[in-house]
């Protein structure tokens, strides 16, 4: 039953519901009762609260603290009601803040505020239920006390295992997302220097995928991580992408052969995913190698496929070589981060260019993806890609903004000693 409330709360959250998660909900939710069968005195509902937040956000952790604490109760009836009462309120302070928090200092701070909560709730109910007033310093302080540093104890436990469980669950929490998004791990440091120019490219895209995120109210700590992973799969022929040439010889002219091209070009998504399973990032960051692509058609190799074809009648075409695998994006997010690869290239190619044509050709970009039907599945809706393309523009003429022009005789100009 309570796996069930869970779940219709996850629906109004929009979450995709795995059989990993309710396997965690439930090995959090009976170890609150498991704790209290042994009369301890206290349980663990401020590292549920804590845990919950963090992994699926407030209003799921919410739900989740305030059934267990009422199945709790049930079990235990009125013995010890002050403690489970200070330890929920504990646990919803922790539900609704540890989801917004973006570093494990932050979640520190917030283990010292629980703490703090659940031994002054404490302190008020005992004082309340009790009417003492002989006795007062000795007792109840202390008592409150005790119980607050127990509240702080969950919190550090809570912390402790946190990165254990987002492992072994596959989760992705805000902190989690901030460290893999340093680009001195190994994987983008291998990515930066084995093809910088794709590194480059990822950069781009990265600032304008997260900048129509945040418009758009998405997860934008996904979006970034996502967006740094896209295309690591390009390090298995970084020569193979013409970002990564600097100006030589196109390999691709040398092989003069579009259907090996195409494969190329396709390998850099099947490459990527291996990649990405080997170093362990998580699911909803290995989602963007292939959902970036879709099935979209790799039209340069494809239309000189067809040229060869009409020149030789015996040649057979088959489009589906020509296309990516897919899946098409399944996340607004990933439906974001497929427009800003395709536009990324588009922009950097406009250097004079009016902010009116810019638009023009962004949104030439996206009708094309919508009609291709690759945007069927992320939840974007077509009254939203104005918006994403005013963002692309916005972004590209902060980084193509206009500079100084020296004059000749400042740059030859020299200092009198």
């Amino acid at each position: 039953a309570l796996v069930d409330f869970m779940a219709i709360a996850t629906r109004r959250t929009q979450r995709r519901l795995r059989r990993r998660d309710q396997f965690l909900w439930w090995l959090l939710s009976i170890s609150v009762p498991i704790i209290s069968l042994f009369d301890v005195g206290y349980n663990s509902l401020p590292a549920v609260g804590f845990l919950m937040s963090s992994f699926y956000g407030p209003v799921v952790a919410v739900t989740h603290v305030s059934l267990t604490a009422g199945l709790t109760l049930f079990q235990t009836g009125t013995l010890g009601w002050q403690y489970l009462v200070s330890s929920y309120a504990a646990s919803v302070l922790a539900a609704i803040i540890a989801s917004r928090l973006r570093s494990r200092e932050e979640l520190a701070f917030l283990g010292g505020g629980v703490g703090i909560t659940q031994g002054a709730v404490y302190f008020v109910l005992i004082l309340a239920s009790s009417g003492a007033v002989g006795g007062f310093w000795y007792a109840i302080i202390p008592a409150a006390i005790w119980h607050g540093a127990v509240g702080l104890t969950y919190g550090v436990i809570a912390l402790g295992i946190s990165p254990y469980l987002e492992r072994f669950f596959d989760l992705i929490t805000p902190i989690r997302l901030a460290e893999l998004s340093n680009t001195n791990r190994p994987l983008l440091k291998r990515l930066a220097t084995e093809a910088p120019g794709t590194f480059q490219h990822t950069m781009f895209v990265s600032s304008l995928a997260e900048a129509a995120a945040r418009k758009l109210n998405c997860n934008v700590e996904l979006v970034r991580a996502g967006t740094l992973y896209h295309d690591i799969g390009k390090m298995h022929d970084p020569l193979g992408f013409i970002e990564n040439q600097m100006g030589g010889k196109n390999k691709h002219d040398q092989i003069n052969d579009p259907w090996q091209s195409a494969d190329i070009i396709k390998k850099h998504v099947s490459e990527g995913i291996l990649m990405a399973r080997k170093h362990g990032l998580p699911q909803a960051i290995r989602n963007f190698i292939p959902e970036h692509q879709g099935t979209l058609l790799i039209s340069y190799f494809y239309y000189q496929a067809k040229t060869q074809a009409e020149e030789n009648p015996d040649i057979d075409i088959d489009e589906t070589n020509f296309r990516y695998d897919g899946p098409i994006p399944q996340s607004r997010e990933t439906g974001i981060v497929m427009l800003a690869d395709g536009c990324e290239a588009a922009l950097r190619s406009l250097k004079d260019a009016t902010p009116e044509q810019a638009m023009a050709m962004v949104n030439k970009i996206f009708k094309a993806r919508w009609r291709d039907h690759q945007l069927d599945d992320c939840g974007l809706r077509y009254d939203e890609l104005p918006i994403i393309a005013e963002v692309f523009i916005n972004v590209w003429q902060q980084f193509n903004h206009q500079r100084i022009v020296y004059p000749k005789g400042a740059l030859e100009m020299k200092t009198s000693k």
